[in-house]
This record gives structure tokens, C-alpha cells and sequence, in this order.
């Protein structure tokens, strides 16, 4: 068993000030439906690296029923037409929408592209007028994941530590 320290971060208000420049020539982030395998491969490609496996669990009908889902919206970051990250969300529609899934493929990171990927998905889903928007992370994302959060307008509610299988 592997102990994780998880932090829950909650965002009560929609982004203020302007919007996040967006960092890089040919950047552009919008909401797009994607297949099964063009999902995993991108789920893959940011996740690997910091260990994320859920979507993997999933049967074929399960994710293919969450990618379709009316409560599901996924905005993807493409970078001169391909995709280099994606941020995720559940729960449009409702009260409290979570944040389930944001990153970059490693090439990706360190030119600014992550909080400007952040900043349009999150302006985009308080147009559903959520009361909240919430996330959870832990000691095995990007080291740099919380101060990207709380800049964006993130605060914290809530620490733990769980236990995982190794």
C-alpha cells in the first residue's frame, strides 16, 4: 500500500480578470467530443507520467456511456492542430461540477499552456452556473498542479492521506 496526501480544492466564483493569454502561437483550446481510442491515447500520453489509471479501469461500454454523457465536457488543448493536453469535467448540469481529469503530455509543460488551458475551460463551464466547481489531487500529480489551481481561483477545503495499492 502506497499512502497519498489528496487535497480537495473547490472554486466557488467564475474566474476574474482577463482571460489567460494564450502563451503560444498556434495554441487553442476548445470543448470537442472524442472517440474511445483518440480519448485513451491522449489520456495515456498525460497521464502515464503521473500515474492515473481510472479511466483505464473502465469496460469499453462504461467510458464510451461517460464520453457521451450530457453531464461530461471535455475541452482539449491543441497545439498547431494536435491535441497536448485536455481538461475534464463531471457533473455539468448539477449543483457541483468536478474536475476529474487536467494535464499536459510532458513536451507540453513549461511554456505556460497548462493555466492557459485551465482559464478557458473553467471560464467555459461556469457559463452552466454551477454553484461550485471542486477537484481532487494528490502527492503523485505535477509537482507545480496546486499553485496552478489556486491561481486560478482554487482554494483548499479539505487534506488526507489514503491509502493505495502499490
Amino acid at each position: 500500500m502506497v499512502d497519498l496526501r489528496v487535497t480537495y480544492m473547490e472554486m466557488t466564483q467564475p474566474p476574474v480578470g482577463p482571460e489567460v493569454a494564450r502563451p503560444v502561437a498556434g495554441a487553442r483550446v476548445e470543448r470537442e467530443s472524442l472517440v474511445q481510442e483518440t480519448y485513451l491515447r491522449l489520456y495515456r500520453a498525460v497521464g502515464e507520467p503521473v500515474q492515473w489509471d481510472q479511466r483505464l479501469r473502465l469496460t469499453p461500454e462504461e467510458l464510451e456511456n461517460f464520453l457521451c454523457s450530457t453531464t461530461t465536457s471535455l475541452h482539449v488543448l491543441r497545439l498547431q492542430g494536435q491535441p497536448v493536453g485536455f481538461c475534464e469535467f463531471d457533473g455539468i448540469g448539477r449543483p457541483d461540477i468536478e474536475l476529474t481529469n487536467f494535464g499536459l503530455i510532458p513536451e507540453a509543460q513549461g511554456r505556460k499552456l497548462g493555466p492557459y488551458l485551465l482559464d478557458r475551460a473553467l471560464r467555459a463551464i461556469w457559463s452552466y452556473n454551477p454553484g461550485r466547481i471542486w477537484l481532487h489531487t494528490d502527492t503523485n500529480d505535477h509537482p507545480k498542479a496546486q499553485a496552478t489551481y489556486h491561481r486560478a481561483g482554487f482554494r483548499i477545503y479539505r487534506e488526507h492521506v489514503e491509502n493505495f495499492p502499490d
